[in-house]
This record gives structure tokens, sequence and C-alpha cells, in this order.
């Protein structure tokens, strides 16, 4: 298998909910929720970055989908990293996240392996990790 991996879906409790969060307090840009004139089709699309996507999706409709039962979210079974170019921006990007209503979880701190992160929750309990790792050159 090549690793081409374009979209990550997260399910979720309350889709306008979650747009409202990665769109209007995060700023990921949408064009909002599309397909609700389906049934179970109703999904929001952001661009990451070239060639990835993040979508949200109705949890119950996830797993029509893919027919397997509907169970009790977990924090812990993902982790979403976030990496930006210093211990500022890891600060900035944590407070953005809180003040659009993220849970913070793991305040950022000095890492044990010699980075600087945090971790926050959106309001469906998804863990996001921002993170500076000073051995990995920051695109941007």
């Amino acid at each position: 298998m090549k690793p081409r991996i374009t979209v990550l879906t997260l399910g979720v409790d309350d889709l306008e909910r979650s747009l409202r969060f990665y769109r209007d307090g995060l700023g990921l840009p949408t064009e909002g929720i599309i397909g609700q004139e389906f049934e179970h089709g109703a999904v929001v699309f952001f661009d990451l970055q070239p060639g990835l996507k993040l979508a949200l999706w109705n949890r119950r409709d996830l797993a029509h989908e893919a027919k397997v039962p509907l169970s009790a979210p977990s924090a812990t079974e993902m982790t979403i990293g976030h990496n930006v170019g210093s211990k500022a921006e890891v600060d900035s990007v944590m407070e953005q996240a809180r003040q659009a209503g993220a849970v913070m979880i793991d305040p950022a701190h000095e890492t044990f392996w010699g980075g600087y992160g945090g971790h926050f929750q959106d309001p469906d309990g998804h863990l996001w990790e921002v993170v500076w790792n000073p051995a990995w050159e920051n695109a941007e």
C-alpha cells in the first residue's frame, strides 16, 4: 500500500457545533455543510494543506456507512498532531483553540524529549496535540 491518505474524517455528535468550532474558532476554510439532500450525507470538508482534507461527519452516519455499531466516543483512539514553528506559536494556537471553546487538557509545556507542546479537545472530545519539535524543520 502506498501512503495516500487524503482525508481524515472525525465523527461528531453535532455537525453545526463542530463546523462553528473549526471554521469560526480555529479559522479553517470550508464551504460549510454539504450533502444535506442525501440521507446520511451531510458533511463538512476543510482544506488542511495540499492533498489533505479534514472531514466532519455525524457519528451515526459514519457508523451507518461503515456498517459498524455506534459506540461511545473515546478521546484515546486518535490524536491529531499540529506541528508549528516555535514555542510562541504553540502558545498562540492553544489560546486560539481555548477561545474557540476547546477544553484545555494538557497546557503547553516543555516535553521530556526536548520539544514544547500541549493538548486540547474539540467539542466532541477529539484530542489535538499542538507541538513544536526542534528536530523538525517547519515548512512555513
